[in-house]
């Protein structure tokens, strides 16, 4: 018998079993990778936020105040930080609290308005709302105002909302502010 014959007929069986299991474990690795989430791209706010419902408070000069819900259709929370408008050249993002005394008044919120996943954020007289600070035309009712929402991711969202009549809401700013005493 030959010995060349011996290490070929030896060395075969070991070879297609080297080989059987290198296909395996690259099918294993091929299913597990199928399997593995995807990594998703980061959810951008100003593409899940919208509004249903927005108008604003007509109102001649000084203050309005604009009014809607907010809905948030990505699965994270995001944060409206800061509002643009033509409309005024200063909007804040507010809240209506109760103060010391008992008095309904508004103040800006801190850190912003956070819209849950999922979920819905209402600006509403008496209660959050985006505050026109210093109006730069009148809002007669049958007009429009367009607003951009900035989030904290830096992204944006506009809307545009009609402006209606409305009295009702009148909370003082709290105590020590500048607009004290104003009414929206």
């Amino acid at each position: 018998m030959n010995t060349s014959t011996i290490r070929t007929n030896s060395i075969a069986p070991v070879t297609r079993l080297v080989g059987v299991v290198s296909i395996a474990l690259l099918a294993l690795t091929g299913c597990a990778a199928a399997d593995a989430p995807a990594e998703s791209e980061p959810v951008v706010a100003g593409d899940v936020v919208t509004i249903d419902d927005a108008w604003v408070k007509s109102a001649e000069d000084g203050m309005s105040a604009a009014f809607g819900v907010l809905s948030n259709d990505g699965d994270d929370d995001v944060t409206v930080v800061t509002v643009t408008s033509e409309a005024s050249s200063m909007l804040e993002l507010h809240e209506t609290v109760e103060n010391e005394s008992g008095e309904m008044v508004m103040r800006e919120i801190d850190g912003g308005f956070v819209i849950p996943a999922g979920g819905t954020l209402a600006l509403e007289p008496g209660a959050n709302h985006i505050m026109l600070m210093d109006l730069a035309a009148p809002l007669r009712a049958g007009d429009e105002a367009t607003f951009t929402l900035t989030f904290s991711d830096d992204s944006t969202y506009e809307f545009t909302a009609p402006v209606k009549d409305y009295s009702g809401a009148n909370e003082n700013y709290e105590s020590g502010d500048e607009h004290e005493g104003m009414d929206h």
